[in-house]
């Protein structure tokens, strides 16, 4: 090993350090607001990172040396969402007929959203292209964004953007709407806010968690087959 490899190495052990400590401190104020929505741990450590970055003139290719550790950490954590759907697999089995209806609805509402404002609001097309996966969690967005011809690093931070807004004004949105079903409420979270809002959901119920979980694997399926297919097909 290279003397450069061991200063990258080192630099990447770095900032993993420095987002780890982030993430703790960004947890901490969560708790001391008891657990208040508006107190999302992964907008509240993002900050102090941003600024860090800005001031002392650190590329995100630098950065994320150590940040590809967690993002890599992602899958796994993801698939261990299959335990709550094991331990609650009838349940869910019972309402699948309406889960698949609110599936293929949310998932195209999430796709079709994002493009039309994105169009709207005179965005080009490689921005389009990065904004269209944003309600798919982190690692398969950018896979998405990846073959549909977009920015991943710009659909990560468009990915953080939804769940961050979905975990914080969800729950408000649903009492406001009079959604009372707790497997209506984690499965629309699911889909929407991926998972942040699955994190949000488990804070609310086990019930409402597991629904988000099953929610957040499926539109990710679903939009990582059709919508690079679609895109496909509408570009020629």
């Amino acid at each position: 090993m290279t003397a450069q490899h061991v200063w990258f190495a080192g630099e990447g052990m770095l900032w993993l350090c420095v987002t780890l400590a982030a993430y703790l401190g960004a947890r901490w104020v969560q708790e001391k607001l008891k657990g208040h929505p508006a107190a999302n741990p992964v907008f509240i450590a993002a900050a102090p990172i941003i600024a860090l970055l800005v001031f002392s003139d650190v590329s995100y290719a630098d950065y994320s040396r150590g940040g590809a550790i967690l993002l890599w950490l992602l899958g796994p954590a993801t698939v261990g969402l299959a335990v709550p759907l094991y331990l609650n697999f009838a349940e869910v089995r019972s309402a699948l007929v309406p889960m698949v209806v609110a599936l293929v609805t949310g998932s195209s509402a999430a796709v079709l959203s994002a493009v039309l404002i994105g169009y709207a609001m005179g965005a080009d097309i490689e921005t389009i292209r990065s904004l269209a996966p944003k309600s798919v969690t982190t690692p398969i967005a950018m896979g998405i964004a990846s073959e549909i011809g977009g920015i991943p690093a710009l659909t990560a931070a468009f990915v953080i953007i939804t769940g961050g807004i979905g975990a914080i004004f969800g729950s408000a949105l649903f009492n406001m709407v009079r959604v009372r079903d707790e497997r209506a409420r984690g499965f629309a979270m699911g889909i929407a806010a991926h998972g942040m809002g699955t994190a949000r959901a488990f804070q609310v119920s086990w019930r409402a968690g597991t629904f988000s979980g099953v929610a957040m694997a499926l539109n990710g399926i679903v939009t990582a087959i059709v919508l690079p297919l679609l895109w496909i097909a509408f570009a020629h």
